[in-house]
């Protein structure tokens, strides 16, 4: 709680202790309407008790409650002997703080202990005003008594309602956590299947030299096998990230890419090490702006996935281009295509993105930042990828 406080700005900080203040300030006037100390001060920390049932963890609510309720009653009960009572108000701070603990309790605790602690602290609120002389008990058991109980039952209604509300909450929770997983799946898959393909081209190269009788060099050999070494403990590196966060369930906003499209620069490079040469056209007003994360994991999984299938199914590619622009019609979305100059040679399989898990999970998720998807031939040849997306994305 105390840790809570401390994280607050100043200006809540500020309003939580007049709050306090004024509590206790009620407390302490109700206890001095006793007219007898040691009964004023058993007011005043009873009803201390009850409200800091309503402010303790959720894990040691049950503990301070049953302690509260059971603390107030024995008051109520001890109170009853006595000469000295209240003649204004039997302590309506703590009352309402019972009612409150009524719904906090029917809110936070499971059925069995609901069943247990709700109907003590509604008798504990009922009881409460036995504290009153009793010349007040008709009056008090005709005006008031009748509040107290709808009061109750409010309480209880007011319990259920923020129950469901919490069931909802974690239910919407769950199911984003599990989309979450999704994504991280597919960035998985995504992820080494670019490096994977990238050993087995280098791979092919090798075997296919020195099938033609024009061995590599030890040198060039060295180079080759340097690269395949580099692309397998990427994606050793990729599959270990991804899969520790998919094990321990952190935090999706840690583990997401960057607000930039900066990322797309190293990826290019690694593609034209180990396959034809790529040029990337990125917008200047582009460079440094920070833009939505569902914004960036989607162009980079668009250009990752493209370059993927090209390494994968292109046939004849002399060059690719990347270019990532916003829109001359329109400041407010982002155009981002991938070509190539190849022959369409196994269309179907290009779109589909090798069965299916490639090009449809990236056009999912474009869909899911509001963006449109297309795959497709070009209009000058070889094959094209594009995605148009509004700078500000919303999640469908």
């Amino acid at each position: 709680m105390i840790r809570t406080f401390r994280h607050r700005s100043v200006l809540q900080q500020a309003l939580l202790l007049l709050a306090a203040a004024v509590v206790l300030a009620l407390l302490v006037v109700e206890g001095a309407n006793t007219g007898f100390v040691p009964t004023a001060a058993a007011t005043v920390a009873t009803g201390a008790l009850c409200v800091a049932a309503l402010v303790v963890r959720p894990a040691r609510f049950p503990l301070v409650a049953a302690g509260a309720v059971t603390a107030s009653a024995v008051l109520t009960v001890v109170t009853t002997q006595l000469t000295h009572r209240p003649e204004n108000t039997p302590g309506m701070t703590e009352l309402c703080a019972l009612l409150l603990v009524t719904a906090r309790a029917v809110r936070l605790l499971p059925l069995l202990r609901t069943m247990v602690l709700v109907p003590a602290a509604a008798c504990a609120a009922g009881v409460l005003l036995l504290r009153m002389p009793g010349t007040e008990w008709h009056t008090a058991a005709t005006f008031v008594a009748p509040f107290v109980l709808l009061g109750a039952v409010l309480a209880v209604v007011l319990g259920l309602y923020l129950r469901v509300l919490d069931t909802l909450r974690e239910r919407e929770r769950l199911a984003d956590r599990q989309d979450q997983r999704l994504e991280y799946a597919r960035e998985l898959h995504d992820f080494v299947a670019h490096h994977i393909t990238a050993i087995v081209a280098q791979t092919k190269a090798v075997r296919f030299a020195t099938a033609s009788g024009h061995a590599p060099a030890p040198a060039e050999l060295d180079t080759m096998l340097g690269r395949i070494e580099e692309a397998g403990s990427e994606a050793m590196e990729s599959m270990r990230g991804i899969v520790s966060v998919l094990r321990t369930a952190a935090d999706p906003a840690a583990t997401r890419p960057g607000s930039t499209l900066d990322r797309i620069r190293p990826l290019i490079a690694d593609f034209a090490r180990t396959g034809p040469p790529a040029e990337l056209t990125l917008d200047p007003r582009l460079t440094d702006r920070p833009l939505p994360p569902e914004l960036t994991t989607a162009v980079h999984g668009l250009v990752r996935e493209s370059l993927t299938n090209i390494r994968k199914h292109g046939v004849d590619v002399g060059r690719v281009t990347v270019d990532v622009r916003l829109r001359p019609d329109d400041a407010g979305r982002l155009e981002a295509t991938v070509a190539d100059d190849g022959r369409v040679a196994r269309a179907g399989l290009r779109a589909r993105g090798d069965g299916g898990y490639g090009l449809l999970g990236l056009a999912e998720r474009i869909e899911g930042a509001g963006g449109r998807f297309t795959a497709g031939p070009g209009a000058a040849g070889g094959w094209r990828v594009a995605a148009d997306l509004p700078l500000r994305t919303e999640r469908r």
